[in-house]
């Protein structure tokens, strides 16, 4: 492990409560906490009939679960096993309370997506969310995924999109280029004495490593802006938040060849 990936290990531990009371803040019209999965076919993930691939009865991996939103949203979605892993003991905290909450059944691990404490050949599908930008050995981790997946299994990987991450969201500007070294530090705030490492890679950076890694990219997902709306060229808003005319995130659908 990294001295960068041991200190994002060391803040998502102090940071995790406050974070998912951020996240649980946002519930749905019914006031219980959100989980989203990609496998649902309304879902940000959609890119056409064949993704997300059906999962009823499926075994599924999460890879950098966090608070587990996404591992419980597919075990509600009919998967027959779940397994969520992290890095962060106090993000699996919150995943195990909120699988009891929900009542549903997902196994919850501590471990480093660059070295992932299953088997081989274990899973049918596999998703990782806003994690593998935190990463620091990218190919690692999407060798792991690789390895966890039976032949034929599916792939979703999602980042935040690279171009969005560009531009200051303070001042509207871009403040760093799209090829600049990879490595970048982010505030949580003022009161944690260090910052959250991310390494934010290019469209093709990602590609790359999926495809060296044995996988075949079968769709790009790049979902509109939160809340569906765009706008056109010189309106204000365009001027005052350029981030709010991309998309939040970039996710590829990938698949193992079949024997």
């Amino acid at each position: 492990m990294t001295d960068d990936h041991r200190e994002n290990r060391r803040l998502w531990n102090e940071w995790s409560d406050a974070f998912q009371a951020l996240w649980n803040a946002d519930t749905d019209e019914s006031g219980v906490p959100p989980v989203p999965t990609p496998f649902d076919p309304d879902s940000h993930a959609a890119a056409g009939s064949e993704f997300p691939p059906p999962i009823a009865g499926a075994d599924v991996v999460e890879l950098g679960c966090g608070g587990g939103q996404g591992s419980v949203g597919t075990a509600l979605a009919g998967a027959d096993r779940v397994v969520g892993v992290d890095i962060a003991e106090g993000q699996l905290d919150h995943a195990r309370r909120l699988r009891d909450y929900y009542g549903v059944d997902a196994r919850f691990l501590q471990g480093d997506v660059t070295r992932i404490p299953l088997a081989d050949d274990a899973f049918d599908a596999a998703f990782s969310e806003a994690a593998f930008q935190l990463v620091a050995d990218l190919d690692a981790a999407v060798r792991e995924a690789r390895r966890v997946l039976r032949p034929g299994g599916a792939f979703y990987l999602s980042v935040m999109h690279p171009f969005r991450e560009l531009i200051d969201p303070e001042t509207g500007t871009i403040d760093r280029g799209y090829h600049a070294p990879p490595r970048r530090e982010i505030e949580i705030d003022e009161s944690y004495d260090a910052d959250l490492v991310a390494f934010d890679r290019s469209v093709s950076e990602l590609h790359r490593a999926l495809v060296d890694a044995g996988f075949d990219v079968e769709r790009v997902v790049e979902p509109e802006p939160a809340g569906g709306e765009t706008t056109s060229e010189g309106d204000a808003a365009s001027a005052a938040e350029p981030r709010a005319l991309l998309p939040d995130t970039l996710g590829f659908w990938a698949r193992l060849d079949a024997p």
